[in-house]
């Protein structure tokens, strides 16, 4: 269900409507605009009359959402949603960079990727702590003192942190040190995590599923966005076809459906996309062009020898060549970089 009110409606009419759709049996998640305050209704019974709702003072107009996620369709918020981390804005109209390696390795690695990031214009440096790997036997990550260092690397740079939370219990630990908390493909329906992640406040970037449908990634944001958490950013990472040529297949036309679909804004991981160093400057350029509203991108001081994702990950030479082709590309779409 979905109020718009009338341009210039008070917070009496507003907190009247909202009491009307609680008696309906909604739960009601309320989105001020620049000109009208949206009122979004979730749950509540089918059978209910829209012209209730539509007579009350100070309603512009109400309608029922038939699509199966309310709160992440773009009806919600026209305008879209700009997700501000100090002086970042994820949604605007620059396109933010998140670099870095895969995993912190050591003290001397993330502080050479952080300044690899920094230097070449990156505004968040991105690494995991807790590696959720294939084979138990792979590299695993340092755990709490790999985000200690991951932390400390970006401050000493003015960078934020992106750093992935595999499961609820660690939730706490990684709002210490991150910025934003990375849900990864292998967790986009854990549902229970997610909707402990729409408790806190905390930004979250939610990776689609390996096999996930844009329906069902924008469904798992809805998780997150239903318990009030509307920070959310969700991010392409390429889909599993029957192609074997790269890791994944990177579905670059994801990033202007969602944009059409959702208020959320979108970013792109051209490097879990192709798992292929070569390819991943092609598809940063295509997800700038395409519409994305940022980059998640692995970058690492000596990718030959790291210890997860080192086919994927850029030499240092190879990042700053990216960004000064995205430069270029950005302003042909309206964005800078």
């Amino acid at each position: 269900m979905l109020v718009v009110m009338q341009e210039g409606a008070t917070e009496l009419q507003i907190q009247a409507v909202i009491d009307r759709l609680i008696e309906m049996g909604f739960d009601v998640h309320r989105s001020t605009g620049v000109i009208h305050t949206v009122l979004g209704g979730v749950g509540g019974k089918d059978d209910f009359d829209v012209g209730i709702l539509e007579v009350m003072e100070g309603v512009k107009e109400a309608h029922r959402i038939i699509s199966p996620y309310k709160l992440a369709s773009r009806v919600f918020r026209p305008g879209g949603t700009l997700v501000k981390i100090g002086d970042v804005e994820i949604g605007g109209p620059r396109v933010v960079v998140m670099a870095g390696p895969c995993s912190v390795e050591s003290r001397e690695q993330i502080e050479r990727s952080a300044e690899i990031a920094a230097q070449g214009g990156a505004q968040i440096l991105r690494g995991g702590a807790f590696k959720p790997r294939s084979s138990p036997y792979s590299f695993q990550g340092l755990g709490e003192e790999g985000l200690k260092l991951l932390h400390e690397a970006a401050r000493r740079r003015g960078l934020l942190v992106v750093s992935e939370v595999m499961e609820s219990a660690q939730i706490p630990l990684l709002a210490q040190y991150a910025d934003i908390l990375q849900v990864g493909a292998r967790n986009m329906q854990n549902f229970n995590l997610l909707r402990d992640l729409g408790r806190q406040r905390a930004p979250v970037l939610l990776k689609r599923g390996i096999s996930a449908t844009i329906e069902e990634l924008l469904l798992s944001a809805e998780y997150i966005l239903a318990g009030g958490n509307y920070d959310v950013i969700l991010c392409e990472r390429g889909i599993r076809t029957f192609e074997t040529y790269t890791r994944n297949t990177m579905d670059i036309s994801a990033i202007p459906i969602v944009k059409k679909l959702s208020h959320l804004p979108m970013v792109a991981d051209p490097s879990h996309g192709t798992g292929r160093r070569d390819k991943v400057v092609p598809m940063a350029r295509a997800a700038v062009a395409a519409g994305a509203d940022g980059l998640l991108v692995e970058v690492h001081p000596d990718p030959d020898h790291a210890l997860s994702d080192g086919a994927q990950s850029l030499l240092p030479e190879q990042f700053d060549d990216m960004m000064r082709q995205l430069r270029m590309i950005a302003p042909a779409v309206g964005r800078t970089v």
